[in-house]
């Protein structure tokens, strides 16, 4: 039996809905259910001069339609301009898709692009997606990025650069380290996982005469959870880690900061990355592009993270449910 899964158009006046047009133009490897405004999605589609039928939620659906939990906006979208009036109602969806497979109505969750400053001008005090989510399953996570040849979590996530060491103590690598190793073999099949991990400093430090963060801190952590069995390597300098010859010997990277080890996977193929949130009790995977209003309703958006989104999903959700 396919899992099922949630998929959260995002913005509805972004590139996300006519994204789950697009993909319900093909034959999908789980159930979708999308949680949306119904005349958002006819209207994207319509834009794209799609087929698209939209059907109730318990529906199996074949190509060109889409089971649809309907989920209505304050205001009609128009295309390339976010309205504030509609971020209860993007919260609202993801919420209620996140809700849903902690209910175990839904075996993961898939989410598109959203605009955090309309949400913010909405009303709604917003940092990002993995961190609501985290919020709503009080849950640690882990944000990790992947593709077909990298993945990369993140000690860090959306701080300010000059906040980033002060957030990189013992206990919160630690757990990082935890949630990324455990995700690894769990959902990911990987029974013995290689992590490198980088240092935080140029030249990791350079014995400390460029930082003592690594000696004071990660290398300390390190040595500890060595001592239960994990494959940690590291810290490794961040500007040669992500050699070729380097990561063929790597499971995934632990970049410390947001904008360290991001730029190499998206230029390794950005088109096909994804955004995981590891550490929730199901899978969710996101697409890794924003709202790209200006190719709103254009048809001229690249379907492949959403497309790529989904398969890892419906992977990960298949193999939960066979554990």
């Amino acid at each position: 039996m396919q899992a099922r899964l949630a998929l959260i158009p995002g913005e509805p006046a972004g590139i996300g809905p006519e994204l789950c047009v697009q993909l319900a133009q093909r034959p999908q490897p789980a159930r979708l259910v999308a949680i949306a405004d119904p005349d958002t999605l006819m209207a994207a589609a319509a834009a794209l001069k799609l087929p698209l039928r939209l059907r109730p939620a318990d529906s199996n659906c074949a190509t060109g339609e889409l089971a649809l939990l309907p989920l209505s906006q304050s205001v009609p979208s128009k295309f390339g301009v976010p309205d504030p009036a509609n971020a209860r109602s993007v919260i609202d969806a993801l919420l209620r898709g996140a809700q849903g497979c902690l209910d175990g109505e839904f075996d993961g969750l898939v989410t598109g692009p959203v605009h955090k400053a309309a949400i913010n001008a909405g009303g709604i005090a917003y940092i990002g997606t993995t961190e609501l989510l985290a919020q709503h399953a009080d849950r640690p996570v882990v944000m990790m990025l992947a593709n077909a040849e990298l993945r990369v979590a993140l000690a860090t996530t959306h701080l300010p650069l000059r906040a980033v060491a002060d957030a990189i103590t013992p206990a919160t690598l630690t757990r990082c380290l935890r949630i990324t190793h455990a995700a690894l073999r769990d959902q990911f099949g990987i029974d013995d996982p290689r992590i490198a991990v980088l240092g935080l400093n140029p030249h990791a430090g350079e014995e400390g005469v460029l930082g003592r963060e690594e000696i004071d801190t990660i290398i300390p952590v390190l040595e500890s959870l060595r001592q239960e069995g994990m494959r940690l390597i590291g810290p490794l300098p961040a500007d040669t880690a992500f050699l070729p010859q380097k990561l063929s010997d790597f499971d995934a990277v632990l970049a410390m900061y947001h904008d360290q080890g991001l730029p190499v996977l998206k230029h390794a193929g950005f088109e096909q990355a994804v955004n995981i949130t590891l550490g929730l009790p199901y899978p969710r995977v996101a697409v890794d592009h924003g709202t790209a209003l200006e190719l709103s309703g254009t048809g001229r958006a690249d379907p492949s993270s959403l497309f790529a989104a989904v398969a890892l999903c419906a992977q990960m959700a298949a193999r939960r449910r066979c554990s």
